[in-house]
């Protein structure tokens, strides 16, 4: 019969307390989504008279439940937010309508990319949380099978038409990854 695995039960020297990840996890999960809500409303902004408004609608309002959930847990845990919040605001809206003002399939692109690099920082968080943490863990799930989810849409309707494709998609995850470094930081 296997033990139980507990958050951090297997951490080396010099890494993070099981509360200081949790901490961090919270804080970057929120981010993100408050980012990815402002993606949404970047693009929706610029490409709402289309036909694929009712598709960007959608999965605007499934980050808004996945930042509401975040901002509950952030009081729930007594974590503070990441102080990079105002620049999320601006850089989330900004690369949502920047995208979007490329066409539909850039913003699909970008959509892509920021998808990709979500799924696999949640797979990251997943391996790391134990048993006791189940709540935590069935949130992330829930949230990683939508990001999926939104990716695939994203490359159905058209993303790898993007113009420049590749240097948009590298550039979005690139990006995504140090929002991601940063905000569990700051």
């Amino acid at each position: 019969m296997s033990a139980v695995k507990k958050t951090g039960e297997d951490r080396q020297p010099g890494d993070l307390r099981p509360e200081e990840l949790i901490e961090r996890m919270i804080r970057v999960d929120h981010a993100g989504e408050f980012g990815a809500v402002r993606i949404y409303e970047g693009q929706y902004a610029v490409l709402k008279k289309t036909e694929d408004a009712e598709t960007i609608e959608h999965m605007k309002e499934q980050e808004e439940v996945h930042r509401d959930t975040f901002n509950k847990l952030l009081v729930e845990r007594r974590v503070r937010p990441t102080a990079l919040t105002p620049i999320w605001n601006v850089a989330g809206f900004a690369l949502g309508a920047g995208t979007a003002l490329l066409g539909k399939e850039a913003a699909m692109a970008c959509t892509e990319a920021v998808e990709e690099v979500i799924d696999e920082h949640y797979q990251q968080q997943l391996d790391q949380l134990g048993e006791d943490e189940a709540e935590l863990k069935e949130v992330i799930q829930k949230f990683r099978d939508e990001e999926i989810e939104h990716r695939d849409i994203a490359r159905e309707k058209g993303a790898a038409e993007a113009p420049g494709y590749e240097l948009l998609t590298t550039a979005v995850k690139t990006g995504s990854k140090l929002a991601i470094w940063l905000s569990s930081r700051i």
